[in-house]
């Protein structure tokens, strides 16, 4: 990618607007009065526009679940060509059978730096997952590393929706109902069928991306905590509509079932001039995240760092969180203040955007940027040696975590990993070893 599209790019990202809110019913138009007022499929669409429904959600899911939205666009999505199977490179689907599910705790460096002219979408490597995307549960874990902007390509995901996580270089999302900025510290989220490309705002980019092949993310219920805190859902920012009117070959790649399916289009998809609706894609901003911890002692459990959540058929078990570990006060009286030793149900997928985590060590062989971790369900896991050795004995003043941003997929079931993952390189070998050395302090 030449510096000159990086600078163009960067000035579109400057300018945009956005329309606040989680879960809100959005309107937008691009153009003065391209939306219908009073009904939304009327006999001729304002300004010879197509009206086209994209649901996220089933017609008849309760209100307060149910997704949708109302396109206006200048060609309906129904005409295209037919779709043909291409390569899937390193991207993978539910469900995840080339080798068994493994107990063992694994942690991985980051991906290595990608061939030149590689885009997001040729950029993504899957490293597990669980579910069955045909049965729309569970999920998947990608990693991305690109070097190159998509040009003339656009993606959407039939199987789920896709929550991005960029730990280097800033993304320009250019979707079907406008345009998002997504910076490291920042996640975008991409809901089921909504076609979009991405755009570099700098030489390169890294990052993580969840797979949610279960019911929609939404905001976790707040409990006794009230009616404030965690993520504010004004805090999450929509699109205002934009739209491409471009006449050209543009290759249109699906995801469905697990595979890629690609056509070729005489114009750009993204030709939404006016939308309204609640399946729509948003940004936000981590460092937002309202902490809530212990003000006496202990450390609380990390379900209380989730950001959204995936509800499953159970109450209070869910498909996939995303969790978030950013900066907080440390004042626990008596307590130790990392992360606690654990056996957990659930299981575990945590990353790094930048810095470093209060239960890990960094540098060369640790837990890094870019990185990520995989503790799988009933595997022990916790604070590393040298970590225990430094809490145990550190004077317990309030302290700010201020100097790293961690985050977590936490999942009911077991990830898989692939079989890519566990020949990769960059899989870190003697993981185990940093739990070595935790001395019996027993007396009786």
């Amino acid at each position: 990618m030449s510096g000159t599209d990086n600078e163009r790019a960067r000035k579109t990202a400057e300018s945009l607007a956005y329309s606040s809110g989680f879960g809100n019913e959005h309107s937008s138009e691009a153009v003065p009065g391209a939306l219908p007022h009073g009904r939304n499929s009327p006999q001729r669409a304002p300004l010879g526009l197509y009206a086209e429904q994209l649901s996220g959600t089933a017609f008849t899911e309760p209100r307060s679940s149910n997704r949708r939205s109302w396109l206006y666009r200048v060609r309906p999505s129904a005409a295209h060509p037919a779709f043909s199977r291409i390569d899937n490179g390193a991207l993978r689907g539910a469900p995840f059978t080339e080798v068994e599910a493994d107990p063992n705790r694994l942690r991985w460096d980051p991906l290595p730096e990608p061939a030149a002219g590689t885009d997001f979408l040729a950029g993504l490597w899957t490293l597990g997952g669980n579910g069955d995307a045909t049965q729309r549960t569970g999920m998947a874990i990608h990693l991305y590393a690109a070097n190159s902007s998509m040009t003339d390509r656009v993606f959407s995901d039939a199987d789920g929706e896709l929550l991005i996580v960029p730990e280097r270089g800033a993304l320009l999302l250019r979707t079907e109902f406008g345009l998002l900025r997504a910076a490291p510290g920042h996640v975008a989220l991409i809901p089921r069928g909504v076609r979009f490309r991405v755009e570099l705002l700098e030489d390169s980019a890294r990052g993580y991306v969840c797979e949610n092949y279960g019911r929609p993310f939404t905001l976790p219920d707040l409990g006794p905590i009230g009616a404030n805190g965690l993520a504010n859902a004004r805090d999450f920012l929509a699109p205002v509509a934009a739209y491409e009117d471009v006449e050209g070959p543009v290759q249109v790649v699906n995801k469905f079932c697990g595979n890629l399916w690609s056509a070729t289009y005489g114009h750009s998809p993204l030709d939404v001039v006016a939308w309204h609706g609640n399946h729509v894609p948003y940004v936000y901003d981590l460092r937002r995240f309202n902490v809530i911890g212990s003000i006496s002692y202990d450390h609380p459990d990390p379900s209380i760092f989730t950001v959204l959540t995936s509800p499953s058929d159970t109450p209070g078990l869910a498909g996939v969180d995303f969790v978030v570990f950013a900066p907080r006060w440390l004042v626990g009286e008596d307590t130790f203040r990392p992360p606690y030793f654990h056996r957990n149900v659930m299981s575990e997928y945590m990353g790094l955007i930048e810095g470093a985590y209060d239960a890990k060590t960094a540098g060369k062989g640790g837990f890094v940027p870019g990185g990520g971790s995989l503790h799988n369900m009933m595997s022990a896991h916790g604070p590393d040696r040298d970590t225990f050795e430094a809490a145990s004995a550190a004077e317990l003043a309030p302290r700010k975590v201020s100097d790293g941003l961690a985050f977590m997929f936490e999942t009911r079931w077991p990830v898989t990993a692939t079989a890519q993952a566990l020949a990769a390189d960059h899989l870190q070998s003697g993981y185990d070893t940093v739990w070595q050395g935790l001395e019996r302090h027993f007396r009786s």
